[in-house]
């Protein structure tokens, strides 16, 4: 998945953690070496998502389930903040869990391939026999070749990253339906049709008769715009005024960073126009996840972007409380320079890696493998997804079934902690190794009907010609084997944070000058060169230039 969160722009504030992880891996008796079985076993694991979290009660009945397979009892810590600063700061300060698994993009898996290169991350390679399901998610043949090229074998044959979740199947893809959802009672309300919503100029004029419209809940100014935490996943309009990918296509055969397009100067200028006109919301890129979720519970967005499992979740107990009121799709939106025809583009690839870190030394390793492993079986997956067998779900008919108890508990849990409780949604599935979701188990089988309803006509909408499952060379890969790279790097970084600064200027010359000083920088720190290098290297390969966020 690229979010903006990858996958186009990503806007992420800093987030210093207090109070870190021990490190290594302690046995009952605590001498730091591990034990072989029994209660000893504890592993710290780093689940590096910004908004995640576990149980309210300790340890949970999956958890008991892995104790008992395994030996090892589990010690979360969960990030609530930028998961690039986060991966940075553990190996900078030696704060280091014995497990630790976060995003497979951008800043957060650069973080974590500068980590294996300087041997701050356990070698694998001599003990992938013994763990045919580790083995088996990294095979060349399962893993994007680009990724496998920069991040899985990528150190003289010594393996230190392990990637999750990328589908084993195509049926196995999940598509997230990144988009505009609006309220169907506020469109309703200024008598816009969401579907008649296509142009950049159409989604301006609707946010427009949003504002103009002067809502109110509980007293509070309704935002035409939002998002979540720290800017997710507001920039998703760059789409209108791009190709949506990192890098677009000269039309000389050569690519170039969007950063340095006239595409994305009017991006930023049109977001720089929905500040200014109060037209979004200006809290968008600072806060934190719990306060973002209380204006949507609050009724006070209007249209959120992001996912449409977020938004149904978040929204879900706002719905419930004022029927009619669902987030519905807009669009589809206009794609800039691509055929309207055309599939929509996703980087369906594993969301997560997973790495043993150097803190976890000896019989440490060896617990955690045996962990990993064991999730990464398909009755780990399915443990990790659907619960404990003979508790919360059973077998019938070779088909996996939810126990009605725990369905109608699970669906009318609007906050998500009785499902965390018993140990699902904790994160467990971010190490359970290829998804094999539909192929290999049953499906989500606690996805209530009105939700598999709402997702079937968001991707009626928003898909109307189906999907591509991309999977091409992405320049973004390529560019980091750079000689320039390692100098470059700082400045590439920036990128987010100028777009942040442009948006917020007091005037269009102002966000120009902000773009244009980074470019220049950019420019001063290697990046022809740089681009030069990604570009020879590139020929005859298949490469993204087009993309929509996933």
């Amino acid at each position: 998945m690229n979010r903006i969160w990858s996958k186009g722009v990503s806007i992420l504030l800093v987030s210093i953690m207090a109070g870190g992880l021990l490190s290594g891996c302690t046995n009952s008796s605590g001498n730091g070496e591990g034990a072989e079985g029994g209660d000893g076993n504890k592993l710290k694991i780093l689940h590096n998502w910004n908004g995640s979290g576990g149980s309210d009660n300790g340890i949970t009945p999956v958890e008991e389930v892995i104790k008992e397979k395994t030996g090892v009892t589990l010690e979360w810590e969960y990030t609530k903040g930028s998961e690039t600063e986060k991966v940075n700061q553990i190996f900078a300060t030696q704060d280091l869990p014995d497990i630790y698994t976060g995003p497979a993009w951008g800043g957060e898996l650069d973080g974590i391939i500068k980590a294996a290169k300087e041997g701050q991350l356990v070698d694998i390679s001599d003990k992938l026999g013994d763990y045919p399901n580790l083995a088996k998610s990294i095979a060349k043949e399962n893993v994007p070749p680009a990724l496998y090229e920069k991040a899985i074998d990528a150190y003289d044959g010594k393996k230190y990253l392990l990637l999750q979740n990328q589908p084993a199947t195509n049926e196995d893809g999940m598509d997230w339906l990144y988009g505009f959802y609006v309220r169907k009672d506020i469109a309703e309300k200024v008598g816009v049709d969401p579907q008649s919503v296509v142009t950049k100029e159409d989604f301006y004029n609707f946010l427009q008769k949003i504002k103009d419209a002067n809502l109110k809940e509980s007293g509070q100014p309704v935002f035409p715009l939002g998002g979540f935490s720290n800017g997710w996943s507001v920039g998703i309009g760059n789409t209108m005024f791009y190709s949506g990918a990192g890098y677009v296509d000269k039309g000389d055969g050569t690519v170039e960073h969007n950063f340095f397009t006239k595409g994305y100067e009017e991006y930023t200028l049109f977001y720089r126009k929905l500040v200014e006109e109060g037209l979004m919301d200006p809290e968008a890129f600072t806060q934190t996840d719990p306060i973002a979720k209380e204006k949507i519970n609050q009724g006070r967005i209007a249209i959120l972007a992001a996912h449409y499992p977020a938004i149904l979740d978040a929204s879900k107990e706002y719905v419930t409380a004022h029927p009619g009121s669902d987030y519905i799709p807009v669009g589809p939106l206009e794609r800039a320079d691509v055929d309207p025809n055309r599939p929509v583009d996703l980087g369906i690839q594993g969301n997560n890696v997973t790495a043993i870190t150097s803190s976890c030394k000896g019989a440490c390793v060896d617990a955690a493998l045996k962990f990993l492993d064991y999730m990464a079986s398909d009755e780990g997956f399915m443990l990790a997804r659907y619960g404990v067998q003979g508790v919360h779900w059973d077998m019938k008919d070779g088909k996996p079934v939810p126990n009605k108890e725990w369905f109608d508990k699970f669906t009318a849990d609007q906050s998500g902690k009785v499902r965390k409780n018993e140990g699902i949604s904790i994160g467990l599935e971010s190490v359970t190794g290829l998804d094999r979701i539909n192929s290999a188990a049953g499906g989500d089988i606690w996805a209530d009907q009105d939700r598999l309803d709402a997702m079937e006509n968001a991707r009626k909408i928003l898909r109307p010609n189906g999907i591509h499952v991309i999977t091409a060379y992405n320049p973004g890969d390529v560019i980091t084997k750079s000689p320039e790279w390692e100098m470059l790097k700082p400045s590439m970084d920036r990128m987010g944070d100028a777009w942040k600064e442009a948006i917020f200027a007091k005037s269009d010359e102002a966000a120009l000058s902000i773009i244009n000083d980074l470019r220049e920088q950019l420019r001063k720190t290697g990046y022809d060169q740089a681009m030069q290098f990604t570009n020879e290297n590139l020929k005859g390969k298949d490469i993204v230039t087009v993309q929509m966020p996933n």
